[in-house]
């Protein structure tokens, strides 16, 4: 065989390999206890998929807090869950890593943030 495709051939096995593997280690999910020590008395930045950027200050009160609305947010079992105004209650599993989150609905990360001690943005 020679050397050109040889190394073709440990490419293709690396990258088969490596995705094969990401696709069994599915995204460790969070607990209630670890989202509510996770967000409570802080701030997340992200975006979602569907509705794109937000900011907002998840008080412990389970108030939360954002430029030009407000709405409820919980725990139940291991989902986070909020109602917006006019909105049933939308539930999510979540799965941390340090600061950053992904919100997960489906079995898909629909959306991802970064939390923020505190309420830097006072709202």
């Amino acid at each position: 065989m020679r050397l050109p495709n040889l190394l073709f051939l440990l490419l293709v096995a690396t990258i088969t390999a490596t995705a094969s593997a990401d696709a069994a280690d599915p995204l460790p999910l969070a607990t209630g206890a670890q989202i509510r020590q996770a967000v409570s008395g802080h701030t997340v930045e992200g975006s979602m998929h569907g509705t794109g950027r937000y900011t907002e200050f998840y008080a412990a009160d389970g108030s939360v807090r954002a430029k030009g609305y407000r709405a409820r947010w919980s725990v139940e079992g291991d989902t986070m869950c909020w109602v917006y105004e006019g909105q049933p209650k939308d539930c999510w599993q979540v799965s941390l890593k340090g600061d950053q989150i992904k919100w997960i609905k489906g079995g898909k990360v629909l959306g991802s943030g970064t939390r923020v001690r505190g309420n830097p943005d006072h709202f």
